[in-house]
C-alpha cells in the first residue's frame, strides 16, 4: 500500500521550477534592472527563448502610447481582476498609484462599481470585462468608436490581452505574489 504525502506537500511537489538568475543571464539582467526577484520571470526562465523576448513585447504593447497610462492600467486591474490573478492584481495595484488611479478607483474597479469614471473610460472597462470573460466583445468594442481611434483601440485590446496572458500563465502554474 502506497503512503500519500499530506497535501501541502503534494502541493509543494507540483511546483513547477523556479530558475535561478545565477543559471541564466537574461534573468539576472532582468532582476538586477528591477532590484527584486520575480516569480513571474523566474517560472519563464524556464523557456530561455520566451524570456528573452517576452519584456519587450510587454514594453511594446504596457509602455507609452496612444492610450493613456492610467486607463491601460485600470484595463490591465479590471482584467485581473475578473480572472482574479492574485500576481497580476498585486503588481498592478502597487504601480497604480504613479498611473494616477486613487484607491477608490481601484475599488470600484474590483467591485465593478465604474460610476467614478468618464464616459470613455466606462466603455473601455465594459469592453475589457468581456472581451475577458467571453472572447467576443464586438458589442463593447463598437461601443468604444465614439470615444477612441482604431489605434487606441487595437492598443486597448492588446493591453487586454497581455493582462489575460499573464493572469493565465500565473494562476495556470499557481505564481504568487
Amino acid at each position: 500500500m502506497a503512503v500519500r504525502a499530506p497535501p501541502i506537500l503534494e502541493h509543494m511537489a507540483s511546483a513547477i521550477k523556479r530558475v535561478d538568475p545565477g543559471e541564466n543571464e537574461q534573468l539576472a539582467s532582468l532582476e538586477a534592472r528591477t532590484k527584486q526577484p520575480s516569480h513571474f520571470l523566474r517560472v519563464m526562465a524556464n523557456r530561455p527563448e520566451v524570456l528573452k523576448t517576452f519584456p519587450p513585447l510587454y514594453g511594446a504593447i504596457m509602455g507609452p502610447g496612444s492610450v493613456d497610462r492610467r486607463l491601460k492600467e485600470a484595463l490591465y486591474l479590471v482584467t485581473s481582476y475578473a480572472n482574479r490573478c492574485a500576481f497580476c492584481t498585486a503588481a498592478h495595484e502597487a504601480g497604480a498609484g504613479k498611473a494616477g488611479l486613487t484607491a477608490d478607483d481601484l475599488a470600484a474597479l474590483r467591485e465593478e462599481r465604474d460610476t467614478g469614471f468618464s464616459e470613455a473610460e466606462r466603455a473601455a472597462i465594459a469592453y475589457a470585462r468581456e472581451l475577458t470573460r467571453t472572447a467576443n466583445a464586438v458589442q463593447t468594442r463598437n461601443a468604444l468608436r465614439p470615444h477612441f481611434s482604431d489605434e487606441q483601440i487595437v492598443e486597448m485590446t492588446l493591453s487586454i490581452t497581455m493582462a489575460n496572458f499573464t493572469n493565465r500563465f500565473n494562476n495556470g502554474l499557481e505564481i504568487e505574489p
